[in-house]
């Protein structure tokens, strides 16, 4: 029964079009592969890679891989809605998904971003709490969906799991912490700097894909005060801004940005 859900689920996860208005196709199960990946083994090997099952026996990774569905998100699509998807844990393999809330007004906050090789989704029995967020693929994603049943057998047998999964649950839930504590502290150049030095891995590699709205959800502000911000940071000459892209000029100066506000109210 659950198997079918998960089988209704990936399909509705992939349904789309590509820009040429033609469907693409969705479920890739055990038996097919990703793009550029060829052989029944290639959502297996994928598992494997991930950091929650990593040392896993090789019978248990082949019950995981049986009891998932791998599926692609085109840009743009909703992976989960609350209270409509159900409890399902979300494995990603590749691109990157937003969780975000929507405000009464239908303004979008993105509360989070997930990475590649990591995992999310309504999963109460290890903290893994959606609540009111949706999620939606920031790109073109390929994910494994996992029901609540197998999720909570894997995690009864191998506990090493749950912790694994609890441990990255608390790093973003001090992640959202200190972007709380931004919101509360600082103003918008000094949130807006933020933003770019964790972005950019502290100032280390371009910023790429984003765009002012995109950062501007990520701030839970408009647009417009967003550009602003941008454009003061550009013409200072810490920042330079192209197409979807930004690059840091000056690392040090962008920290002391910053820290500015928090440093005032000391």
């Amino acid at each position: 029964m659950e198997k079918k859900f998960l089988s209704t689920l990936s399909k509705l996860v992939g349904g789309g079009h590509s820009a040429s208005g033609q469907a693409r196709p969705a479920t890739i199960t055990a038996d097919t592969a990703a793009p550029g990946q060829t052989g029944p083994t290639s959502k297996i090997a994928y598992l494997t890679a991930m950091r929650i099952f990593r040392d896993l026996p090789p019978e248990e990774m082949k019950r995981i891989e049986a009891a998932t569905v791998m599926t692609t998100a085109l840009k743009g699509k909703t992976i989960y809605s609350p209270g409509k998807t159900g409890e399902v844990l979300f494995l990603l393999k590749k691109g990157t998904v937003h969780l975000y809330r929507l405000s009464s007004e239908g303004r979008k906050f993105i509360v989070q971003t997930v990475a590649p090789m990591t995992f999310f989704g309504q999963m109460t029995s290890v903290g893994q709490n959606m609540q009111d967020l949706f999620a939606e693929a920031a790109e073109e994603c390929l994910v494994c969906v996992l029901g609540k049943a197998d999720v909570e057998r894997l995690i009864l047998s191998k506990p090493q799991v749950a912790l694994r999964m609890m441990e990255e649950i608390g790093q973003r839930m001090q992640h959202l912490q200190e972007r709380l504590g931004d919101s509360a502290f600082k103003g918008i150049p000094a949130r807006a700097a933020s933003l770019l030095l964790k972005l950019s891995n502290d100032g280390e590699q371009l910023i790429k894909g984003l765009t002012h709205q995109d950062l501007a959800d990520m701030l839970g502000i408009y647009r417009e005060t967003v550009t602003n911000a941008l454009d003061d940071l550009r013409d200072d000459g810490l920042i330079e801004i192209g197409r979807k892209e930004i690059s840091i000029l000056d690392r040090e100066k962008l920290r002391e940005v910053a820290e500015e506000e928090l440093l005032r109210r000391r």
